[in-house]
């Protein structure tokens, strides 16, 4: 593995400037374009398993995190009140309270659920200068979030729908979890909730590893204030662990909330609420990748995915063509070996000499170094787009 701090830079991914300030760095278009597509990828993946997507602020008052415990359990890691007339507001550290409220600002039925929340959202985290780094330790974080309210009853197969989403994607995005972490209580910490709920909880997220068949180790001190959890462990370039994603169990902000719904007898009852990041936040998540991967991603969120390469001034024209008819293209000039060199992290190189720009044909060369009979140019387009629609993150071939 290569550090991705290295060589995010060098492929122009993201960036950093003493004048926006430490662990806040900037997204560059190549890396904007990676980013994108895999946000849109989880946007789909969720709409389709049933969640509904909203926005929130980015702050709130002073007042609602006391109320979900954050304050006193957080504080220390969130940026200091900025006082707005009789209000003190806070950058969030989590969306958890803003999700809390959103299900609360409608009377709820047992037939809404489970109701899934889900937002992709910044949120804040005063990190110390000490132990911030490239994009893996943060300031400004953009979230891939969701909240599950649910029956109690209900959680255990949420959680299950989750730690299956979270393998499809992972398994999309070429992600290869370290180890799996169940993070319960330990000594020296306060923890919201009661002695019955936190046991519960525990055994609902120890049977929900077992039936989804995954070995996991036990990591007593690293629960949420709020709950125990499930943490998807990813290992760095220099072998420190992150977690990558997340599901985790809370009866604690619920109660603090008065949430409630009206269950099948007319009566109120009080919903279980389940977190859970599939992917963690972008910043995180495409430090890894580019790891992962060395920068050389799979053609679904390649920056670019084809270099088109003109052999000659009597191609270029053709070459031109051929890049406008795709999407995720570069036209690039110079030496054809020193292009072909400099595009060696991109998927597909279509080379145009003087024959495939006469013919109207296309002859691609494939990263791992496999090349193809020239095609016309739609067959070219076709296989690229295939390949990319397969979200295989070893393929450059449909049936290689």
């Amino acid at each position: 593995m290569i550090d991705h701090r290295r060589l995010g830079r060098e492929l122009d991914l993201f960036d950093s400037d003493p004048l926006i300030g430490a662990g806040l760095p900037f997204w560059l278009p190549a890396g904007a374009a990676a980013r994108h597509e895999v946000e849109s990828y989880l946007h789909e993946l969720e709409r389709r398993n049933g969640y509904q997507h909203v926005y929130s602020p980015v702050m709130g008052k002073r007042q609602m995190y006391e109320l979900s415990g954050h304050w006193a359990n957080f504080a220390d890691d969130m940026f200091p009140p900025m006082p707005v007339g009789d209000d003190e507001l806070v950058l969030r550290p989590s969306m958890c309270p803003h999700h809390a409220l959103i299900f609360k600002a409608r009377q709820r039925s047992y037939r809404d659920l489970p109701l899934r929340v889900a937002e992709l959202g910044q949120m804040y985290r005063q990190e110390r200068s000490g132990v911030l780094g490239g994009l893996s330790r943060v300031r400004s974080i953009a979230l891939n979030d969701a909240h599950l309210f649910c029956a109690p009853e209900q959680a255990a197969a949420e959680v299950a729908g989750v730690l299956r989403l979270m393998r499809e994607a992972h398994a999309a995005l070429g992600l290869r979890p370290a180890s799996y972490r169940l993070s319960l209580r330990g000594p020296g910490k306060d923890y919201g909730g009661s002695e019955q709920g936190w046991a519960a909880s525990e055994r609902l997220l120890r049977g929900a590893l077992a039936d989804e068949g995954f070995a996991y180790a036990v990591a007593p001190g690293e629960a949420a204030f709020y709950g125990p959890k499930i943490d998807v462990q990813v290992r760095d370039a220099a072998g420190r662990e992150w977690t990558i994603a997340t599901v985790q169990i809370d009866d604690h902000q619920p109660q603090r909330f008065g949430l409630s719904y009206i269950d099948a007898s007319g009566a109120k009852a009080r919903p279980v609420m389940v977190h859970r990041s599939l992917a963690g936040s972008m910043e995180r998540l495409f430090g890894q990748l580019i790891e992962e991967h060395g920068g050389a991603f799979p053609v679904w969120y390649a920056p670019v995915q084809v270099a088109v390469l003109p052999v000659g001034a009597e191609s270029s024209f053709a070459a031109s063509a051929v890049a406008a008819g795709l999407r995720a293209a570069e036209l690039r000039d110079g030496s054809l070996g020193a292009r072909i060199r400099a595009a060696a992290k991109v998927p597909y190189l279509a080379v145009i000499g003087a024959r495939e720009a006469e013919a109207g044909l296309v002859s691609l060369r494939l990263r791992d170094g496999r090349r193809l009979d020239p095609m016309p140019e739609a067959a070219a387009i076709a296989l690229i787009s295939a390949v990319a629609a397969a979200r295989k993150p070893d393929q450059l071939l449909l049936n290689p």
